[in-house]
């Protein structure tokens, strides 16, 4: 039986505005979760991904933080719209930004603006089940838009000795450096975990930073969030003649087109008409899972499904290619 993948309702039960700019929402939902996971909201007939703030091994309830982005439609209904009490349907947990189990190593951090949200729950998580060190870069434009800022102090005067907080703000500081990096990942040991996440160029730079000073790819974790404001563009790959045919099963509808080289179950879905159900496009939430009933596909990156899923025919069709001349793919919910 595959995991429940569908939307359930979660009530708010506490708005905390974090900077004019950033709000907190707590919610009554009873679900377990692992630090540095998110949730997948279906708002304004569309979807967005949203890290929880909150730790479960730290913080009675469950919170996730929305930055207002700037014409950006969902999380400006959040900011603007939703009040205590309001109910908002959501996804059960998922994504892969965790903590490894069963490690002693440090935990080095690296969050630039809202990319503090995840970050933040695996410090607490971290800092209440571990003797791990945690050494953590903050980056902001400046004192005001600095989320959480005031909480990673507190966390600080609890664990001295143990959280180590290297502040930077642009205004003060210029933007962030390769020596600032060095300079924090350095104070840690050789096998540490790196965890980072922030605007795309600020991760690029840490983790090319990182890569170059001998960091393995097995200990650099790094989230990134595809948008899903509206359907991406996409190449249209050409048609390989004799490639066979794709048939996808949404919703009590069937159709079928031709197979089209280096094109995923996803985007050949849409080029049937369809509009299936999708959210990070990076293999990470399960939004987009679905099964195979005929033929077989494989999976570019895989950071949702158990292996007992994928045994039972599941994939994650934003990930997925045909290897078959034939393939079958059913949406079930």
């Amino acid at each position: 039986m595959a995991r429940d993948h569908g939307f359930h309702p979660v009530r708010i039960t506490e708005i905390i505005e974090e900077t004019s700019d950033t709000r907190t929402f707590a919610l009554d939902a009873q679900f377990p979760y692992r630090a540095g996971q998110f949730l997948t909201f279906k708002v304004c007939g569309t979807l967005r991904s949203y890290s929880m703030s909150s730790s479960p091994d730290a913080d009675s309830d469950v919170r996730f933080t929305v930055k207002r982005v700037p014409g950006g439609l969902v999380s400006a209904w959040m900011h603007d719209r939703l009040e205590t009490g309001d109910t908002l349907e959501a996804t059960r947990p998922s994504g892969s930004f965790c903590l490894r189990e069963q490690t002693s190593a440090p935990l080095v951090a690296f969050a630039g603006g809202s990319g503090i949200t995840p970050v933040f729950s695996l410090v607490k998580s971290a800092l209440a089940m571990t003797a791990r060190p945690v050494h953590l870069l903050t980056a902001h434009r400046n004192a005001d838009t600095a989320i959480f800022r005031e909480a990673v102090d507190i966390l600080a005067e609890r664990h001295p000795g143990r959280l180590h907080v290297h502040e930077h703000l642009d205004d003060r500081d210029g933007l962030v450096t390769r020596a600032e990096i060095v300079a924090v990942a350095g104070r840690s040991s050789p096998d540490a975990d790196f965890y980072v996440c922030g605007p795309a160029p600020f991760m690029d730079l840490v983790e090319e930073t990182l890569t170059a000073g001998g960091a393995g790819s097995e200990h650099v974790f790094v989230e990134r969030f595809t948008s899903t404001q509206t359907e991406p563009a996409e190449t249209v790959p050409p048609v390989v003649t004799g490639a066979g045919s794709l048939t996808v099963d949404l919703r009590g509808q069937r159709r079928t087109v031709p197979q089209r080289s280096g094109e995923t179950l996803l985007q050949s879905a849409r080029r049937a008409g369809f509009t299936p159900p999708f959210s990070c496009e990076s293999g990470d939430c399960a939004t987009c899972m679905a099964r195979l009933t005929n033929g077989e596909a494989k999976m570019r990156v895989n950071n949702a499904l158990d292996p007992d899923e994928v045994s039972d025919g599941y994939v994650l069709t934003c990930q997925a290619e045909p290897t078959t001349p034939d393939v079958t793919v059913v949406y079930e919910s």
